[in-house]
């Protein structure tokens, strides 16, 4: 078929016309997409949370602090404290940092509380002098919750209350400032999922606080649990500690084990050298009933803890041997199981933690099997390590004097 000349110069004109169509519509895409992208440049050089260029340079360091290697994060933390000295993150990083090197055994007191605490002040005046420029910048006032926050969770842990609920009310003061701008960035919601959940679990766990915690608003455990999971899928720089909260959470309160084990595998895969994680991922392991995973996970924590592997202290030697002795229990090997309950001890005792489910268990244990084998001295003086660590009223003490009695009758 042949076109006549008048219908040549019409398909032409309809391809000129088709063409120019396309052009304005890609011309007319380009104009969004640079007024959207200008839009992003401006938000993330005002804001280094939403700084996307800036993540994929600290991942890294970031993923290094994790995994133990701090020495590797922090050159690279120096690096952005000289490109943003009066911005706040360095310096939250510097006191996370800081805080997981304590991780391992947070009762322990070294230079490096002071340390965090001094990181952590910093941060707290960088926001503030952020927040007297601009009294709604939702940055700083992140910033600012989030280093109080820090704080508070130090001086939990230290068992000093009303320093807790010190900066707790401070850090809830610049909480407030962050409601309602929740798609700013996920990083905001992580100090909201914490409140959510704490400030109720903590009314229901420690009723002696419930006087501090008049003044503090009711939070919401389900909405808080709920927003954790948000931040671990999307935050960068709170993700994991996200992962952290939601782990115990799910392993200790929701008891969702089988959960809480797939996020312990999780962060024991991608950070595989820090002893917390590592420790964690066996006792979900042994938790729910997966024995052979569970002792050879626990073997490799007592081999990097003979090496002297940085993190791996006695807390987590106690873990490992605990299980192991358990497991053997279990199976009939004493043989085996033994001389792991005794490192138990051995572990526990030199951090003075004599109170630790494992090493009266432990001991209960030891005592059980003297007692059959005649060692009945040795049992009761196990028994007395029981009973001044446990309440009269604990299961382990009612245990304890049980056998107490069953060696006086046999002597």
């Amino acid at each position: 078929m042949t076109i006549e000349p008048n219908g040549l110069k019409f398909a032409c004109r309809i391809k000129k016309v088709k063409r120019l169509l396309i052009y304005l519509f890609v011309f007319a895409q380009l104009v969004i997409a640079k007024s959207v992208d200008g839009q992003e440049v401006s938000d993330s050089a005002r804001y280094l949370l939403l700084n996307r260029k800036l993540q994929f340079q600290i991942t890294d360091a970031v993923d290094s602090m994790y995994n133990f290697n701090f020495r590797k994060a922090e050159v690279d933390f120096n690096w952005l404290k000289y490109n943003h000295p009066e911005h706040p993150l360095p310096y939250f990083l510097f006191g996370i940092s800081t805080w997981w090197q304590m991780m391992p055994n947070l009762n322990a007191e070294t230079p490096l509380g002071d340390e965090f605490i001094a990181y952590m002040d910093t941060a707290i005046v960088k926001a503030k002098a952020m927040l007297k420029k601009d009294e709604n910048d939702v940055e700083a006032a992140f910033f600012l919750a989030g280093s109080y926050g820090f704080q508070g969770r130090y001086h939990s842990e230290k068992k000093n209350w009303l320093k807790a609920a010190g900066v707790g009310k401070k850090a809830l003061k610049a909480l407030k400032k962050t409601k309602g701008n929740e798609s700013f960035s996920p990083e905001i919601l992580f100090g909201d999922a914490l409140f959510n959940y704490y400030s109720i679990w903590i009314r229901e766990n420690y009723p002696s606080l419930r006087p501090i915690l008049f003044f503090f608003p009711k939070g919401d455990k389900s909405l808080g649990v709920e927003q954790l999971q948000e931040v671990s899928q999307n935050a960068f720089y709170t993700r994991i500690e996200a992962v952290f909260f939601l782990m115990r959470i799910k392993a200790f309160e929701l008891k969702e084990t089988y959960d809480a084990l797939r996020l312990a595998k999780q962060v024991h895969t991608q950070f595989p050298n820090n002893p917390y994680f590592h420790r964690f991922y066996a006792r979900m392991l042994y938790t729910v009933g997966q024995y052979q995973s569970a002792a050879d996970v626990s073997l490799e924590i007592l081999r990097r803890l003979e090496k002297g592997q940085l993190g791996y202290e006695e807390v987590s030697g106690r873990y490992a041997s605990f299980f192991l002795g358990h497991i053997s229990k279990k199976q009939g090997d004493w043989d085996i199981a033994r001389p792991y309950f005794e490192k138990v001890i051995e572990y526990t005792e030199t951090i003075s933690d004599e109170k630790s489910g494992y090493y009266l268990f432990s001991q209960m244990y030891l005592a059980e099997e003297e007692a059959k084998s005649g060692d009945y001295q040795t049992a009761l003086d196990r028994i007395e390590i029981i009973r001044d660590n446990t309440r009269r009223k604990e299961d382990l003490n009612k245990k304890a004097r049980a056998l107490r009695k069953v060696i006086r009758k046999k002597r």
